[in-house]
């Protein structure tokens, strides 16, 4: 038998060092354990029923008459770019050139990638709230940034910006906000008044914001506001949406984002050597999907919102302390008042005790603490699923 080579590389780490805390997502090994298991997985954000039977129509009707089954052009197509600038228009009065201002890109987390490592040099700073998404943290570190926590604090039901330790948060070597409303995973809607304190503090300081925004037709009380609406922002904000959330087809990749000509530019500079371009029948299908009725909006907002309201009751009577999201499809709840302390081995263990998969949410915080006794539940499940693990988790109040 040969003797064992040295690794290829040599000692070196084969993983780059930036990457190298990230390791394998919390997503994949939650979903990984409801396999095993059987358990239902309220971990991972995916809908476990498709979106309206006339847009998945309109994407295979797109395949097979050959639209968009070769390279689509790099910014997207003319549909979809005109489609999204109509609905920054329709729903909030918001202008924005199809040609100059839209950019097509692999869902949200490609948009995010993009413009990071687009507006990005090593030693800068990126505030970003706290809890947040791990791509975020994991784009800033590949763009050789430094992440800046600002955290969101539970207070009287809700999590909430301390906005005096947003200014402070900031200094000479901070490039950019990376903003999150509706957030992921709190569920926290930020108001109108703190979104035009941070606009105020962008302005006054020169700053650039990146503002992902792919729940903004999950807003259950009130409505979304844009960031780049208000007065100084819309010259200095990349704003992020895509068709997952809106429309439930979260597999087809198919995001966006609307700034300014010079900003697409710099953030289209970056996408083309990621992915180049992507899904391009299902642009045209979404283009489509962008035009559906108020209707369609209003009733796909109904319909989440009973949900939410299911699994908030559920697992209040189940002992959880439970923050009703003001949107999103994401409830948190804290442990603590069940005699638990730790969310990561919690949730671990949630699958044998009562059949159900969670994630917890200190793997979204740099302070590991201040979430250690957080969980997040996914409610965009069909109503008997969602039913069966309300009865499922109320084995742990018995």
């Amino acid at each position: 038998m040969a003797p064992m080579s040295a690794p290829v590389g040599g000692s070196r780490p084969l993983l780059n060092r930036r990457l190298a805390s990230f390791g394998t997502t919390i997503f994949a090994e939650m979903s990984a354990l409801a396999a095993r298991t059987g358990a239902i997985n309220l971990g991972q954000g995916f809908p476990d029923t498709d979106g309206p039977a006339e847009i998945a129509e309109a994407a295979s009707r797109a395949v097979l008459t050959g639209l968009g089954n070769q390279y689509p052009p790099g910014p997207g197509i003319p549909e979809l770019r005109t489609a999204v600038a109509m609905h920054q228009q329709r729903f909030y009065g918001l202008s924005y050139d199809p040609d100059t201002e839209v950019l097509v890109t692999a869902g949200a987390t490609e948009a995010i990638a993009a413009s990071l490592l687009a507006l990005l040099e090593p030693g800068d700073e990126v505030i970003a709230l706290e809890p947040y998404y791990d791509s975020y943290a994991a784009c800033i570190a590949m763009a050789g940034a430094t992440r800046v926590p600002v955290t969101l604090r539970p207070h009287a039901g809700a999590f909430t910006l301390d906005l005096d330790e947003l200014r402070a948060a900031v200094t000479p070597r901070t490039r950019l906000l990376l903003l999150n409303t509706p957030h992921n995973p709190t569920g926290t809607v930020l108001t109108p008044a703190e979104l035009a304190a941070v606009a105020e503090l962008a302005v006054e300081r020169d700053l650039l914001v990146v503002t992902d925004e792919v729940y903004e037709h999950l807003v259950f009380e009130g409505t979304h506001l844009p960031l780049a609406s208000l007065p100084g922002m819309r010259e200095r904000t990349v704003t992020i949406s895509s068709s997952g959330k809106t429309f439930s087809f979260t597999g087809w990749k198919v995001g966006w984002i609307t700034a300014p000509p010079e900003l697409v530019s710099a953030v289209r500079s970056a996408k083309q050597f990621l992915t180049y371009v992507s899904s391009g029948p299902f642009q045209y299908a979404v283009a489509e999907a962008l035009r559906l009725p108020d209707g369609y909006y209003e009733g796909f907002r109904a319909d989440l919102a009973a949900k939410r309201d299911i699994l908030a009751d559920g697992l209040a009577a189940a002992g959880f302390e439970v923050f009703r999201p003001q949107g999103t499809y994401f409830i948190t709840t804290d442990i603590t008042p069940l005699g638990e302390k730790d969310g990561l081995a919690f949730c671990r263990a949630l699958p044998e005790r009562c059949g159900v998969v969670a994630i917890p949410n200190q793997v979204f915080y740099d302070d590991r603490a201040a979430g250690a006794t957080q969980v997040r539940w996914a409610f965009c499940k069909r109503t008997v699923v969602l039913e069966e693990a309300v009865e499922r988790l109320g084995r742990l109040a018995r």
